[in-house]
């Protein structure tokens, strides 16, 4: 763990310095290697984010999220990593509702944050705050589905309208559909043809970059596979 904080610190100073003096032939350098050790260490953190389930180790991403947003405030990926860190907290940890509405009262902050910064990818940020939405509903579906899943299905269908390829948006959608009573308009069925869609949409999709979004194919793969078994049943 010092390691990583050491990395975090020298690089803050690193950028802090290039922040008060132009750009020579003999920083240039020195910070194409800052940006270079700032990916590096960045990819490692999503990596291990994306590996995990355990609410200590999400706990641990979203506070070392935090710190790469001090070393790199002008970049909106660790905030949003920060609040996606949170969000998936909620979804395995053993808390009570209240513990849980404060953990995505965190999230949605670390999300306001990366929304102010240049360069954010609007839908992706929009499928999160849909997710967030989606969690909350989560914490108790009998009071909360009124008011949370209609804010779940405006979230993503602005998402969809600003980037219709975005797997990850119909991956949410269908999941709302999915837990929404029948008598709803919702159910399995309902919701097949929207994780069907996100599959597809998952099969062309390339990252903008290395630390873009990439989450939730494994999901369509695993909801999918569930309608498989149910067929052979």
């Amino acid at each position: 763990m010092k390691k990583p904080l050491l990395t975090l610190a020298l690089l803050a100073a690193s950028l802090a310095s290039f922040a008060q003096k132009p750009a020579t032939a003999a920083t240039a350098p020195a910070a194409t290697a800052a940006t270079d050790a700032y990916t590096t260490m960045m990819t490692a953190a999503v990596a291990e984010l994306m590996s995990t389930g355990d609410p200590a180790v999400l706990r641990a991403s979203a506070a070392k999220m935090e710190r790469a947003a001090t070393v790199k405030p002008q970049d909106w990926l660790p905030r949003y990593y920060q609040a996606y860190a949170l969000l998936i907290h909620t979804f395995q940890s053993k808390e009570d509702g209240d513990a849980k509405d404060k953990t995505l009262d965190q999230a949605e902050a670390a999300l306001a944050q990366a929304r102010k910064l240049a360069g954010a990818d609007e839908s992706e940020l929009l499928v999160l705050q849909a997710y967030i939405h989606q969690a909350r509903l989560s914490i108790s579906p009998m009071l909360r589905s009124m008011k949370y899943s209609g804010m779940v299905n405006e979230a993503v269908e602005k998402a969809i309208q600003l980037n219709p390829t975005n797997p990850r948006a119909y991956l949410v959608k269908a999941n709302n559909i999915y837990y929404t009573p029948a008598m709803f308009g919702g159910g399995a069925e309902v919701a097949k043809p929207i994780f069907l869609q996100a599959k597809t949409h998952y099969a062309t999709f390339k990252p903008a970059s290395r630390l873009s979004p990439s989450w939730g194919e494994r999901q369509v793969a695993g909801r999918l596979k569930n309608y498989e078994t149910a067929a052979v049943k």
